[in-house]
């Protein structure tokens, strides 16, 4: 059985399609259409790595990392390795994988966001182990502005400097709280 259509033309003209055409015509609609909202995402890879520290552990619970983008002003949540990174341990050119290869939208990100939860440590030198604060870290995240661009089907990798020994802080009345200090080290 042939299914054909037939299409009139003002001035009087008259042309027929088949099926076969017609889905074919679809069909490439939908594979250029699918190529170049594709080619509109890039990915993203956050590490993190330490500078030296007067403590014997500095422990961080990183629940979640997210990017701003700039362009239409939103948030992503990137593919997280969650856990608690003792930010000692990533010295000397080791770092931590936050993040893997997440697909984002191409364009700019002018932030990265770690939101942390409440496990949060620090062992001083002689063993002592005390809760370490963190203000606002689990409801608004501790933000570090990030001027990275993500191009069509490309990949980004940022590298977090977190330093520890800047950003912990004991307070008068005993409490260790962080003010954290982090810089981007590489955008790659």
């Amino acid at each position: 059985m042939r299914f054909e259509s037939s299409i009139n033309f003002k001035k009087g003209g008259t042309m027929k399609l088949s099926i076969k055409s017609v889905l074919f015509v679809g069909l490439i609609s939908i594979v250029v259409i699918g190529c170049k909202k594709e080619d509109e995402y890039g990915n993203m890879t956050v590490k993190m790595t330490d500078a030296p520290g007067d403590y014997h552990e500095v422990n961080v619970d990183v629940q979640t990392v997210q990017v701003h983008h700039s362009g239409n002003g939103t948030w992503t949540t990137l593919s997280t390795q969650s856990g608690i990174y003792n930010l000692l341990d990533l010295q000397h050119n080791v770092t931590a994988l936050l993040a893997t290869g997440t697909h984002i939208p191409a364009g700019n990100v002018s932030q990265i966001r770690l939101i942390l939860g409440s496990n949060n440590t620090v062992m001083l030198n002689d063993s002592t182990i005390h809760p370490l604060k963190i203000p606002s870290s689990e409801q608004s995240g501790i933000k570090i502005n990030v001027n990275a661009n993500i191009p069509p089907a490309g990949n980004v990798i940022v590298t977090l400097d977190y330093d520890a020994d800047q950003s912990v802080n004991l307070e008068g009345n005993g409490d260790y709280i962080m003010k954290p200090v982090i810089k981007v080290l590489s955008v790659q």
